[in-house]
């Protein structure tokens, strides 16, 4: 366990041989087993959707793939635990030897590297892609990085960058995932040309957006706006 909030599961095997991340803060898709077996089964894609033999829905979601391994072919995926969450639950009794497969890497994250200044804004699912970003841009160009937490013990240690300030916003227990990320995003001062990397709660991000392209009119090529989950689901 990375904190009582994010496991850290290592996906190993030789089919990931020659996997490569080029880019920060990309995408792997997971797959594990239906809850309740330890079988896991490959789907089929339809043409609409992936789909088990049997008609039922995968268990397959979307990570920020944290770390290729350089002296083996494995892979570390960094997953936030929520109690209500199949993967979650999964991520938190998994245990060596247990199947699961990934398909990826989708695509990342292109650093400008000249850049002013980087504004980086994530809830607790975005960490892994931050943490990323930390490593990667220029050690002289500033970043602001604000992230949104549910409760203290979401709080890591990130890779260090001298030009970077962190701030954790923990979001208040009546406030809804999101909220916090959405104050902290329309108070932020920024600067021209300041590249705006965001990403969480599916939601939250309708409010973001309407704020950064419409209110205050950034160029497109400046912002880049992802969402990780959705609420509810």
């Amino acid at each position: 366990m990375l904190t009582p909030r994010m496991a850290r599961v290592t996906v190993a095997g030789p089919e990931l041989k020659g996997f490569e991340l080029t880019e920060p803060a990309a995408s792997v898709r997971l797959l594990i087993p239906t809850s309740g077996t330890t079988e896991l089964v490959i789907p089929e894609w339809t043409g609409n959707e992936f789909l088990l033999p049997n008609g039922d829905r995968p268990i397959l979601r979307t990570f920020t793939p944290r770390r290729v391994h350089p002296d083996r072919p494995a892979l570390d995926v960094d997953i936030v635990l929520h109690t209500d969450g199949a993967t979650s639950r999964w991520a938190g009794e998994a245990q060596p030897g247990d199947p699961a497969a990934v398909a990826g890497p989708g695509r990342g994250y292109r650093i400008d590297p000249g850049a002013p200044a980087f504004f980086l804004a994530g809830d607790e699912t975005a960490i892994p892609a931050i943490g990323q970003l930390l490593e990667q841009i220029p050690a002289e160009i500033p970043i602001r990085a604000v992230i949104e937490i549910a409760h203290p013990e979401a709080r890591l240690d990130l890779p260090e960058h001298p030009s970077a300030q962190v701030v954790w916003r923990e979001r208040g227990a009546d406030e809804s995932p999101g909220a916090a990320l959405v104050d902290a995003v329309r108070a932020a001062d920024l600067g021209p040309g300041t590249k705006v990397w965001v990403a969480g709660e599916a939601g939250s991000l309708f409010h973001i957006r309407r704020n950064l392209m419409e209110e205050r009119a950034l160029p497109r090529a400046d912002v880049t706006v992802r969402g990780y989950w959705k609420h509810g689901r």
